[in-house]
């Protein structure tokens, strides 16, 4: 972090005045700015300063700046300025107030299905866009997806972006991206197109609905090696809540073969869409493929054909055989008697068994006929109530769903899908309803961390990330370093609700001997002056006491300074320096003995210090 301090405070270009840094990666420093001449705050990515010479990561840098200029969209993050001088280099981007959707993920492990759709839709509406422009993104993992507070997603870093008639950057010519998210044809450093962003998109979901990646090994290398060769475990073999239509579109999103895949985001997007409509949804299975996966024709537009000749010549085939056509007529006509013998004997047969299949029909569509009920309202009880334990299990499956509430009490029922009091069709130990309860997992706490000694900015992300507001002050303080965090109120290893503010108080460093600013001494009594002048150390005191003079004074009560030889209007003074006093000795006609030692009453020790005369 010191490294980047000198810039804290810089104005770039007359312009970028960075505030603060918000992000340190492998190649970068993300800083939050203001943009001065447009009165916004701003990130600022800037190369750090011991890879700048680097051709590389400059190329890396400037491929990133040229792929998001050429793009604008409302889930990708915008750039607006791009600097890339011998000297400095630098790129403006919109500043983003959220966290990756890894750090979300790590929190919060599988996410709901509501979730997960949403995230997919906004991304695939991302990629669609980058792709319609010819830029293929080549890094799509959850650490480059922003996710802000309002569920907003931003897709970020196209550092290694394959552009439009632009020479492709890459890491010594190899596979480049994530190993955990990459697409076998990157991993194995083939050609690669729009399709292996779909297929990083599927692993992602896959982490997304299960809490667990496709595939996991000791080494970066077993992993690729698996992306190529080995099929993923079934989510639903991990997590059996999710729908089969999901399950669907993540394994056809992670064919090992790009023909086999969604074939555009666009398309992949509409699945999505059908599902998010209908999260019951089944999609079309291939006959050559297993159960869960997707129809390649009808769903993902890849293209599979007999071998040897595609379904067109097929069919022509078959239509041009007029000779064996005819004989089929001859034959037909032949058998004509045989077949009416063999139809009138059959209707005979269906004319008898015809009222007992309508009977068995009516009483197998009686007994499958289903009820209509009324959903319960649970919205306000405990999951523990009677009403919710005792619930139907032959008409209704319940899923709970755990959020953090101020407002309901943990345990209680916030609310419900569907509604209580809505309708329903269903058919007992056959065809339920389900109904999603989302529950109050009562008001989320966090204790806080003892952050004493540690740089301040650090602090004041970390303390954002626990859902907590920052409060920083300063004061000086000698046993810790300037920029660094002498104690917090409260202090460390309170609980704290989600929300509430945490002051941290940051040292300005030890406070500079070589000045101290004058007090107001006039009317206070002279031990009181003489005490602030001492102070808790009399070997180095503040100021040093100089000539003592008494008056008179019908005003001033005795013992009481009436004035000072130095201005006390706040100019600051080398430390030690002598100061004189003129002290009031009362009316008149009252004398006193002197309050404070005068310099006349003080001797020059032998060791050079003074000291009262003796006797």
């Amino acid at each position: 972090m010191e490294n980047f301090e000198k810039y804290v405070g810089q104005i770039l270009d007359k312009r970028y005045k960075l505030s603060r840094v918000i992000g340190i990666g492998g190649m970068a420093v993300v800083f939050e700015a203001q943009d001065l001449a447009q009165k916004r705050t701003v990130a600022v990515k800037m190369i750090k300063d011991e890879i700048a010479s680097d051709t590389q990561t400059v190329k890396r840098f400037i491929n990133e700046s040229k792929a998001v200029s050429m793009l604008s969209h409302p889930n990708i993050v915008s750039v607006y300025d791009v600097s890339v001088r011998d000297d400095l280099k630098y790129i403006v981007m919109e500043y983003v107030d959220g966290i990756t959707l890894k750090k979300y993920m790590e929190k919060r492990g599988a996410l709901s299905f509501k979730e997960i759709i949403s995230y997919a839709e906004q991304i695939l509406r991302a990629l669609e866009h980058a792709h319609s422009k010819g830029i293929i993104h080549r890094d799509i993992k959850p650490q480059n997806i922003m996710l802000l507070k309002n569920g907003r997603i931003k897709v970020t870093d196209f550092g290694i972006a394959k552009l439009p008639n632009a020479e492709t950057v890459t890491m010594t010519d190899k596979a480049i991206g994530t190993v955990y998210y990459i697409s076998p044809e990157q991993a194995s450093g083939k050609p690669i197109d729009q399709r292996s962003d779909l297929y990083s998109l599927g692993v992602m979901l896959y982490e997304m609905a299960t809490g667990t990646l496709p595939f996991n090994a000791e080494n970066p290398v077993s992993v690729a090696l698996m992306q190529v060769n080995d099929k993923p475990r079934r989510p639903r073999e991990i997590n059996p809540s999710i729908p089969i239509g999901l399950e669907q579109i993540i394994l056809g999103a992670m064919e090992k073969n790009p023909e086999y895949r969604f074939q555009s985001a666009a398309q992949m997007l509409r699945h999505i869409q059908q599902l998010k409509s209908d999260p019951n949804f089944v999609f079309k299975t291939r006959r050559d493929a297993p159960a869960a996966t997707v129809d390649t024709e009808a769903a993902f537009g890849a293209k599979e054909r007999p071998a040897g000749k595609d379904s067109h010549e097929l069919r022509d085939a078959k239509a041009n055989k007029p000779e064996k056509k005819s004989r089929r007529r001859r034959e037909s006509r032949s058998m004509l008697p045989i077949i009416a013998g063999v139809t009138a004997a059959f209707l005979v047969v269906l004319g008898i068994s015809t009222v007992y299949l309508i009977d068995t029909f009516l009483q197998a569509q009686e007994a499958a006929s289903p009820d209509i009920i009324t959903v319960p309202d649970l919205t306000g009880k405990s999951v523990d109530d009677d009403a919710v334990k005792n619930l139907d299990k032959r008409i209704f499956i319940v899923e709970v769903e755990e959020a953090y509430s101020d407002s309901f009490p943990k345990g209680v029922i916030m609310s419900q899908q569907p509604a209580g009091g809505e309708k329903r069709k269903v058919i007992a130990g056959e065809q339920y309803c389900t109904l999603k309860l989302t529950v109050s997992a009562g008001v989320e706490t966090v204790v806080l961390p003892d952050f004493t000694g540690r740089d301040n900015r650090e602090v004041e992300m970390e303390i954002r990330k626990l859902g907590l507001i920052p409060e920083a002050r300063y004061e000086f303080s000698v046993g810790v370093e300037r920029g660094c965090v002498i104690r917090t109120e409260p202090k460390p290893r309170t609980e704290l609700r989600v929300g509430e503010t945490v002051v941290y108080y940051i040292s300005r460093g030890e406070e500079e001997r070589g000045k101290v600013t004058v007090p107001n001494f006039v009317g206070m009594t002279a031990s009181a002056a003489y005490q602030i002048m001492v102070g808790e150390d009399p070997s180095d005191p503040m100021l040093t006491l100089g000539r003592v003079t008494y008056e008179p004074s019908s005003t001033v009560p005795k013992g009481v300074i009436i004035s000072q030889s130095l201005d006390p209007a706040g100019d600051q003074v080398p430390r030690g320096a002598r100061i004189d006093f003129v002290v009031s000795s009362g009316s008149p006609e009252t004398t006193a003995a002197p309050q404070l030692p005068n310099e006349s009453e003080i001797d020059i020790g032998t060791d050079g210090g003074k000291k009262p005369k003796q006797g």
